[in-house]
C-alpha cells in the first residue's frame, strides 16, 4: 500500500504530482491518519484477486472547502454507460497505458486524468495527500485504487461529456454525517450496504462503502439507524 508521504512522480500534465501532507488544513488530519494506518480488509470485504485478474482503475476522492464547510466532489454517471449506469460515484476510471505503472504512478495519473475528463476540474489545483489500499468491484471486475486529494485551488466543474457524465456536484461532509441522510440500501440480489441520501441522489455501492469507512476511521461518523432501508430507485 502506498502511504501518504513525500514522494514525487512525473505527470502527463505540465506539472508534477507530489504526494504530500504539507500545508493541509487541520480538519484533514484525521483522514491523513486513517490513510496511513487502514488495512485493506478494514475498507471492504471485496479485495483484488490473488491471481491478478481485474482491470486496473483509480478514483479521485477530492475533499475541499465550501460555503457549508468541508465538502466532497461526486458525479452521476450517464444512464447509457455499460458499467454502473446512472450511479453516483467518485470521478475515475480505468488506467490507460500512458498512465504508467499500476503499482506506482498509474493510479495517480489516472485519477487526475479521469477527473479532468469527466468533471473539467483543473488538476493543478489538486494536492494528492494519500492513497488507500486497492479494492475490488466484482460486478465489473475493476481493481480500484482510491486516491485522496485536497482541492487546494478549486476550479469550475461540470459534466464535460453528457454521454459519460450526467451531472457533477459537491456534498457537504456535514450532510454525509447527518444520521437523517443515512440508510441501508438493498439490492434486488439481496446484497445490502451503506447509503447516503444527499443532493437528490442515493449514493450506494462501492462509493458509499468507501465514504462510510472514511467517515468511520476519521472519527467523523455519527450514530445512524442501520435498520432503515431504502430501495436503489430512491429519489428525494
Amino acid at each position: 500500500m502506498m502511504r501518504a508521504g513525500e514522494e514525487t512522480y512525473e505527470q502527463n500534465y505540465d506539472h508534477e504530482v507530489v504526494v504530500t501532507t504539507d500545508g493541509l488544513p487541520a480538519w484533514l488530519d484525521p483522514v491523513v491518519r486513517a490513510a496511513d494506518t487502514v488495512e485493506p480488509e478494514q475498507l471492504s470485504r471485496f479485495l483484488p484477486p490473488e491471481s491478478g485478474r481485474g482491470r486496473q482503475s483509480a478514483v479521485l476522492i477530492l475533499l475541499g472547502e465550501g460555503s457549508n464547510g468541508p465538502e466532497l466532489l461526486l458525479m452521476e454517471r450517464a444512464g447509457s454507460l455499460r458499467s454502473h449506469p446512472g450511479q453516483p460515484s467518485f470521478p475515475g476510471g480505468a488506467l490507460d497505458p500512458e498512465d504508467g505503472d499500476p503499482a506506482t504512478t498509474g493510479p495517480l495519473r489516472a485519477a487526475l486524468r479521469e477527473a479532468e475528463e469527466e468533471t473539467g476540474l483543473d488538476p493543478a489545483g489538486v494536492q494528492i495527500f494519500g492513497v488507500l489500499p486497492k479494492l475490488y468491484i466484482p460486478v465489473s471486475s475493476f481493481v480500484v485504487t482510491p486516491v485522496l486529494g485536497w482541492w487546494r485551488t478549486p476550479s469550475p466543474v461540470g459534466a464535460v461529456d453528457p454521454a459519460e457524465t450526467a451531472r457533477v456536484f459537491t456534498v457537504p461532509v456535514v450532510d454525509l454525517t447527518d444520521p437523517a441522510n443515512r440508510a441501508t440500501a438493498v439490492h434486488p440480489s439481496g446484497h445490502s450496504g451503506p447509503a447516503f441520501m444527499v443532493e437528490g441522489a442515493l449514493v450506494w455501492g462501492f462509493t458509499a462503502g468507501v465514504i462510510d469507512r472514511i467517515l468511520h476511521f476519521a472519527g467523523w461518523e455519527r450514530p445512524w439507524d442501520r435498520a432503515k432501508q431504502v430501495p436503489l430507485d430512491w429519489r428525494s
